[in-house]
């Protein structure tokens, strides 16, 4: 039901009206009906389990990610992904599409001045003129007006404005949260880069190495001072190494096309064997600190409760549009039936058309509005929650995966060190006739094993940092690519 006030209004009473309308615009928009908004309670435990023990460093939050990533050259591949991820670049302009849909949303908070000119001439029939004669009439106006202005008394293009702001500050912390993924995915894999590389170098040496066992074997076959068994097995250990150094080739290849994917650019990654060699290089570790700490530093948590902040003020604005909705028309010009008449004296014209417009019957349409609005609160409360739990989680997990790959490296070095002399001693007693050549060929397969198992174990320990360090947040990542 619209009710339109008519434009008579006495030139005595113009005044008052005016002073009414400043007020009202003054307090348009001062009432909220949006529920009042509490932070949920986090729901994890107040310290992380025993199974996952800190690590030492400064804390995630107030270290700049290239103190952590301390490698020269992978600093320099993060900053070349940062700059052409295609991936990276949309998440960018998802921002800016949030941002230009708040301005949008904004706008309807102000009224839209236009200004307009016009003018029309026209002969009207003798017999439809009530002077009994053809006449032809003109008329030509200029004028500023205002366009459908709603007084936002009750908030809800208020609560519209603050909902696309939170949408738009949600967009920016979910482009924040994959910048860290980016980040955390070009650090793993260079880190595998670099595993295959001393992997594939271990794989080569030891090819060398048994090409030149085959080649005295084979010798000896010849010259009868050795059995074709014995150069079987030496020829077998040889394809094994010779079949692993293909496979690390493959996988170097595949994981290079992979991580030119997500630097979005062709680079140039020379062998490098040296990365591993140090546990405190080339990924540094940093302190959980406490899981409070996750509301502030984890950007998809901040997204979620700005998707949360969104939802309440969409309630708010669903609960509005059960009350009256104002809005105010008008234009203030001139005009005159003469064109060379718009600006003389006498001719001003305006208008000016208050709306009040009261929902009566709209088939349970805005009920079904705010029933939708406080159940996409729900969700939102949920998705705040669970985004909560699964980043305790996610830093539980790094520092008990970082724990115990630190603990099965040192096993793993003690097996080497065992199998490397294991092998010595082998040789020897093959040498010396005490012990058949399959003893030499179970020892040397097993250190092959053993050797590339510490390199990955090397790399895990690696990747369990970057898992760290992205399950807290990035610390200053983010803040300012």
């Amino acid at each position: 039901m619209d009710l339109k006030l008519a434009p008579i209004i006495p030139t005595s009473t113009r005044l008052a009206a005016t002073c009414v309308l400043v007020v009202a615009a003054f307090f348009a928009g001062c009432t909220s009906m949006a529920p009042g908004y509490r932070q949920p309670a986090a729901p994890i435990a107040s310290a992380y389990p025993a199974d996952a023990p800190r690590t030492d460093g400064a804390l995630s939050g107030a270290v700049e990610w290239r103190s952590v990533f301390s490698d020269a050259e992978l600093q320099g591949i993060i900053e070349l992904a940062l700059e052409n991820s295609r991936d990276l670049r949309a998440a960018v302009l998802r921002v800016q599409e949030a941002r230009a849909l708040r301005g949008i949303q904004r706008a309807d908070r102000f009224p839209n001045v236009a200004v307009s000119a016009g003018g029309d001439r026209g002969r009207t029939p003798a017999d439809l003129s009530i002077l009994g004669r053809s006449t032809v009439s003109s008329a030509y106006q200029v004028a500023a007006g205002v366009a459908t202005w709603e007084l936002d008394f009750w908030g809800r293009v208020r609560n519209l404005d603050i909902a696309a702001i939170e949408n738009y500050l949600a967009a920016d912390a979910a482009r924040r949260a994959f910048t860290v993924s980016l980040v955390g995915q070009v650090a793993n894999a260079w880190l595998v880069q670099r595993e295959l590389d001393r992997r594939l170098e271990i794989a080569n040496r030891t090819v060398g190495s048994r090409e030149e066992s085959f080649r005295i074997f084979k010798r000896r076959y010849e010259v009868g001072s050795g059995t074709q068994l014995e150069l079987m097995q030496v020829e077998t250990l040889l394809t094994q190494a010779q079949s692993l150094t293909v496979q690390l080739e493959q996988a170097r290849a595949t994981n290079r096309h992979a991580l030119e994917l997500l630097v979005g650019a062709p680079i140039e990654l020379p062998p490098r064997t040296d990365v591993l060699e140090r546990d405190d290089e080339p990924i540094r570790a940093v302190s959980a600190g406490l899981p409070s700490d996750l509301l502030v530093q984890r950007p998809d948590i901040i997204a979620a409760e700005h998707q949360l902040r969104a939802a309440h003020a969409n309630i708010g604005a669903a609960r509005a549009a059960f009350f009256p909705r104002v809005a105010l028309t008008g234009d203030l010009g001139t005009a005159s039936a003469q064109l060379d008449g718009l600006f003389e004296s006498g001719s001003r014209a305006w208008s000016f058309t208050p709306v009040i417009s009261l929902p009566i019957f709209t088939g349970g349409r805005l009920r079904s509005n705010l029933d939708l609005a406080e159940v996409r609160g729900d969700l939102a409360v949920a998705n705040y929650e669970r985004t909560i739990q699964a980043a305790f989680r996610d830093v539980a997990d790094a520092l008990s995966v970082h724990h115990y790959l630190g603990e099965q490296l040192n096993i793993q070095r003690n097996a080497l060190r065992a199998l490397t002399e294991r092998a010595r001693l082998a040789q020897l007693r093959y040498e010396s006739g005490a012990a058949s050549y399959l003893e030499v060929l179970d020892a040397q397969r097993d250190l092959l094993n053993a050797e590339q198992a510490v390199v990955q174990l090397q790399s895990a320990l690696q990747s369990s940092r970057v898992a760290l360090f992205a399950a807290l947040g990035g610390g200053a990542l983010g803040s300012g690519e």
